[in-house]
């Protein structure tokens, strides 16, 4: 199988699709002539010209609204936000356009457009660029969140994406964009709403969705030499969210961590946190605990941009918490 990486993932999904459906078009800053500010969209533009491929003015309340406006006519637009902080600038498009015509129109109006971008901190950014903002639109009915982890994941999960008929958000990573991973040649879909265990366990369930899943692997391989052992549940999908396979490893392994680099107040991983917690009360012999980023802004220097995130170690001290070693 070969091994690429997590950008050329999400290229190969991208192409795949405007291949196969000529209603698929690419809009959003410096996609077409630059390539993409992270190389994403290397080679589209001369594949299938500036009418598939747009280059935007910086305003993403606009191009947001216009490709809002181009799926509501029958199109499938992919919104390339530059990074999701400046999807701020483009909230009530999102949320009060793209997430409730379906609801308004009692079914009759479709909106199938895909919202893509690094989400969450990357380094040397500083507040207004690193926040991680998924649990803002996990928050409004009538969204779809997923947040790849692997180039496996992001291909099979953009594709699924493009073809829903419902607004689907692909929360990626600035820094994972260089990450390598095997991905099959031939045609895949991962269903949008399906939990995935990337490591069989018995002695805690660890939560996690996106980025800090390589932290948690790491976290896994290290307390192996201690005899713990460790399943990792990697969520996938934020919204619609599989509860069942989370609620099933938690019913295994009696324990739960959840991890989010988010911060910690109303975030995806306090309300995974709370489910498990309510769900699973009666099979649960330790309290859950959730690994977060402080709450705090990011801050510039490095070392406390670091101290600021989830970690390695502060998962591994969070594990042997609710093993009470």
């Amino acid at each position: 199988m070969p091994v690429i990486s997590y950008r050329d993932a999400i290229r190969q999904a991208i192409d795949e699709e405007m291949d196969r459906d000529e209603n698929v078009f690419l809009i959003g800053e410096e996609v077409g002539e630059y390539n993409g500010a992270y190389k994403v969209s290397k080679g589209l533009l001369d594949k299938y010209g500036s009418q598939r491929v747009i280059d935007s003015p910086i305003t993403e309340e606009g191009f947001t609204g216009l490709g809002i406006g181009a799926a509501l006519a029958g199109l499938r637009p992919i919104v390339e936000w530059m990074t999701f902080n400046f999807s701020l600038q483009a909230y009530d498009q999102v949320v009060n356009n793209a997430a409730k015509m379906r609801h308004m129109s009692g079914g009759q109006l479709k909106v199938p457009i895909v919202f893509r971008g690094p989400n969450g901190p990357a380094e040397f950014l500083s507040s207004q660029h690193s926040q991680a903002l998924q649990s803002i639109y996990a928050h409004v009915p009538g969204l779809k969140i997923v947040a790849p982890a692997t180039p496996y994941d992001a291909k099979g999960l953009m594709k699924a994406a493009i073809r829903d008929d419902n607004p689907v958000l692909v929360a990626e990573a600035e820094l994972m964009y260089a990450w390598t991973g095997e991905v099959p040649e031939e045609e895949y879909i991962i269903p949008i709403g399906v939990a995935d265990i990337k490591r069989q366990g018995a002695d805690v369930t660890v939560v996690v969705h996106g980025k800090p899943l390589r932290m948690v692997e790491d976290a896994a391989k290290q307390l192996e030499n201690d005899g713990v052992d460790v399943e990792i549940v990697d969520m996938r999908s934020i919204r619609p969210l599989d509860e069942q396979t989370i609620y099933s490893s938690v019913n295994k392994t009696n324990r739960c961590v959840v991890v989010d680099e988010s911060w910690p107040f109303a975030s995806v991983g306090s309300h995974v946190a709370w489910l498990v917690s309510k769900n699973c009360f009666d099979i649960l012999d330790a309290p859950v605990e959730l690994v977060s980023s402080e709450d705090v802004p990011l801050p510039y220097n490095h070392h406390l941009e670091l101290a600021a995130q989830p970690s390695v170690e502060k998962i591994i001290n969070a594990i042997k918490k609710v093993l009470y070693i």
